[in-house]
């Protein structure tokens, strides 16, 4: 039975203190009371009468707002008072996708640590929605959040990309600015679309009747959390660099005089290490003065395949679990000592090929000094271990995300749609557009807006081949994917071929994403005469033995940087690509090969990390890759 306490007067969470409301759009605003309970609601001088439902359910439905702020809603009931304070109208934007997108201003502090130093700006408001799953079934309600004001205080919590963009989208309308972020790490595409869409589709309707079992998500969990916990209590009780009653392999009184060595950084393909699962340790030792091991420093290791707990002088500093997040681990003052300190690493490879990601600074730095940590470095096995299986999670399965995360914000309105995701669906490229093109289409269905503005990410520049093997073109199918995903009304991509970076799935650049993105709304939303968006491949004719290739927005001329254009391809009636030659010819490029003669296909950065692909509009936007054939 209900209590009157679950029928006490309240608003969805989306709706609470320091929101900011979609301005010039009709508005709903929703919530929970006592069944029929007479209401009433101020805002901004109007008064609003509205009754909820036989459930309790009430909507406050306000007319387009002009911008501005801060105000108060309140709404009275038969017996108590909600009170809804410092409201902002301006625009709203919706932040999606996996961890690119979530990725926050706290990593990104190696390019800006400067820049968001004191960063403050009340206008300025995001809402972190509550990661969570439901696979039976939409929910109403989200399982909280706050709305939370830029700050020096929240700033390293904000999205790097929403911030960036946000601070620009400020600079330029001079309008409040609210970021709703939902998006997950890791998360599939089809986590984020509804079970209607997902049947619509098709290919799914095994496993959306598998998981919309109760609890078997929930078992799946903690199947995988037992596996995982037994795993690591074996590793500890193995490993040889631990084990009671010894000395510590993290001590810096340990003799490793003996140990061999290895280089970092760098995997390790083609060593004794490259099959290995278990524990390897890893020890180098630094010699300091006095001024240098009275202070406080900073240790860099990059990132480590693929977890590690890292030690000075055999003190702990630092241990993270997984490898993508950078290791920058502080050392307190008084680990350091005058003459010889000596640094432990235990890295742990539960699955993947282990080692040191190449190309990573690793280094100690003590104030203005940087002492170099790459090179020889002495090592030795702790254990061996089977591998550990992989984890299912809830963001790999349809609608599960979707429920939890977007079936609560239908009715809420949004200025747009940022996106940045696609990393997690390149095992299945050749689904990814059908899949993208329903997320858009049915989003704009739930916010009751066909032609919500869509903008999104398409795919930068990244190794694969750093953390596995196969197909070196997984990245760039998705990215053709999202080419096409063009087609559909109403959509913006930008390009970042040439913001990656390599050895890092998550790069720090994401300003000059923001900018770019920035552009798109700019032309689209607000109909300003700007080039938004980089060549885009339009046609192919024949010229001669050579090919001819056109493009969208090049209008300005086309512009290969640091010398003649890089990454283009020719193949024959056989299919087999080779390197071309390339010239550029105004608004065209001018391809062959003289080895392909009669050639009836041609490619541009078609490879998951094209570095130096250099094809650019005049306006300094980059080409995006594509395939083509006459």
């Amino acid at each position: 039975m209900l209590s009157r306490e679950d029928f006490s007067l309240q608003a969805a969470p989306i709706f609470s203190d320091g929101m900011v409301l979609q301005r010039d759009v009709r508005l709903n605003i929703w919530g929970k009371a006592s069944p029929g309970e007479q209401l009433k609601a101020r805002f901004r001088g109007e008064v609003y009468a509205l009754q909820s439902s036989a459930q309790g359910a009430w909507i406050l439905e306000l007319p387009p707002q002009e911008a501005g702020g801060p105000f108060e809603l309140v709404i009275e009931g038969q017996d108590s008072t909600l009170a809804i304070r410092d409201i902002l109208v301006g625009d709203v934007w919706h932040l999606a996708g996996q961890s690119n997108m979530e990725m926050p201003i706290a990593r990104t502090l190696d390019l800006y640590q400067e820049e968001v130093s004191g960063a403050e700006n009340p206008l300025i408001r995001q809402f972190r929605v509550p990661i969570a799953f439901n696979f039976q079934g939409p929910q109403s309600d989200l399982a909280g959040g706050i709305w939370k004001a830029l700050s020096p205080q929240t700033v390293l919590e904000f999205s790097a990309l929403g911030y960036f963009f946000a601070q620009a989208y400020f600079a330029r309308y001079r309008v409040p600015v609210g970021l709703v972020l939902t998006a997950v790490g890791g998360s599939h595409v089809e986590a984020w679309l509804s079970e209607e869409t997902i049947q619509e589709l098709g290919g799914f309707a095994d496993v959306v009747q598998q998981f919309k079992v109760p609890g078997h998500m929930e078992q799946i969990i903690q199947r995988d959390l037992e596996r995982q916990e037994k795993w690591y209590r074996e590793l500890d009780a193995r490993d040889l660099g631990r084990q009671p009653g010894q000395m510590p392999w993290s001590s810096p009184e340990l003799d490793d005089s003996q140990w061999p060595e290895l280089d970092v950084p760098g995997l390790w393909r083609r060593t004794e290490l490259e099959e290995l699962h278990g524990a390897v340790w890893l020890r180098k030792q630094v010699e300091l003065d006095a001024e240098a091991a009275s202070q406080e420093a900073l240790l860099r290791l990059g990132t480590v395949v693929d977890g590690d707990e890292t030690f000075i002088n055999g003190v702990r500093v630092g241990k993270i679990d997984y490898k993508y997040p950078p290791r920058k681990y502080q050392v307190p003052e008084g680990v350091l000592k005058p003459g010889t300190n000596t640094i432990a690493v235990r890295v742990v490879i539960n699955r993947s090929c282990g080692g040191f990601m190449p190309g990573k600074r690793c280094a100690l730095e003590i104030g203005d000094r940087k002492i170099n940590l790459a090179g020889k470095w002495k090592y030795r096995i702790g254990c061996r271990m089977e591998t550990l299986p992989h984890s299912d999670r809830p963001h790999k399965h349809p609608s599960g995300m979707y429920n939890a995360m977007i079936a609560p914000l239908r009715g809420c309105a949004f200025r747009g749609v940022l996106w940045y995701q696609g990393e997690s669906n390149a095992h299945a490229p050749e689904e990814y557009q059908r899949l993208f093109e329903a997320l858009i289409t049915s989003w704009r269905q739930d916010f009751a807006d066909p032609g919500l503005p869509f903008f999104f990410v398409q795919l930068p520049n990244y190794d694969t081949a750093s953390f596995e093997d196969g197909d070196p073109s997984k990245w760039a199918q998705v990215r053709e994917a999202q080419l096409g995903a063009l087609r559909l009304p109403d959509t913006r991509m930008a390009v970042t071929i040439d913001l990656g970076e390599a050895n890092d799935l998550h790069p720090q650049n994401k300003k000059d994403i923001a900018l770019r993105l920035l552009l798109g709304v700019r032309e689209l939303v607000y109909g300003e005469s700007v080039t938004a968006q980089g060549p885009l491949f339009e046609r192919l004719e024949r010229a001669g033995g050579a090919l001819r290739i056109f493009f969208s927005g090049a209008e300005g001329g086309l512009v290969a940087r640091d010398g003649e254009p890089k990454w283009f391809e020719v193949c024959g009636v056989d299919g087999i690509f080779h390197p071309a030659q390339a010239e550029i010819e105004g608004t065209a490029v001018r391809v062959w090969n003289p080895a392909v003669p009669e050639p009836t296909g041609v490619r541009y950065a078609w490879r998951d990390n094209p570095e130096g692909a250099n094809l650019y509009n005049a306006e300094g936007l980059p080409a995006s890759p594509f395939r083509a054939w006459i």
